[in-house]
């Protein structure tokens, strides 16, 4: 009996530090989702709805379609990363071929669309098991086949909006605006 007890004991010790770890990732996964969604709002609330048509030269995307690019990108590694197999969010986007139809690119649009693909991305973190976000998951990209840890796949979708975002800037500032501030933490 005693024998058990310390063999229980034992390896409760080894899984509650990687429980502890990962619902500490996810935590701060979830904070870092909910500031980044605060902060595009902050840049599409600075851009006026009559700029969102606005390329910093003709051969890029506008300040809309970076912003729907920034969307479906959200939801679509959201999808990956979390493993949601069904995702309505996806669907729509490709169905209507939103980054590129201009039935999409007002203001209200992008605003709406924007903040829907972060809500997903959030609720996909918050009812991800971490305890998968070490398995990895095989996904074609334009960039090519890719095979990463689901985690991994998080961390570039935080990464690509970042990008994405930080590109809006120039647009802002093109706008004559000032952008906002950087929201670190």
């Amino acid at each position: 009996m005693k024998l058990t007890f310390t063999l229980l004991f034992l390896l409760c010790s080894f899984f509650l530090p990687a429980q502890n770890l990962n619902d500490a990732l996810k935590q701060q996964m979830i904070k870092d989702w909910e500031r980044a969604k605060a902060y595009t709002q902050e840049y599409l609330d600075a851009m006026p709805a009559n700029k969102y048509g606005l390329r910093a030269v003709d051969s890029i995307r506008s300040f809309a379609e970076q912003m729907l690019h920034l969307a479906f990108s959200n939801a679509a590694m959201a999808t990956v990363g979390a493993g949601v197999r069904d995702s309505n969010i996806i669907k729509a986007f490709l169905s209507r071929d939103v980054e590129k139809s201009p039935g999409f690119q007002n203001k209200d649009s992008v605003v709406y669309l924007v903040n829907k693909s972060y809500d997903f991305m959030i609720n996909s973190i918050k009812n991800m098991d971490f305890a998968k976000s070490t398995e990895i998951v095989n996904q074609r990209t334009p960039g090519g086949n890719r095979s990463e840890t689901r985690l991994t796949w998080l961390l570039k979708a935080f990464e690509h909006q970042t990008h994405h975002r930080g590109q809006c800037t120039i647009y802002i500032r093109l706008a004559g605006i000032r952008p906002p501030a950087e929201k670190l933490f």
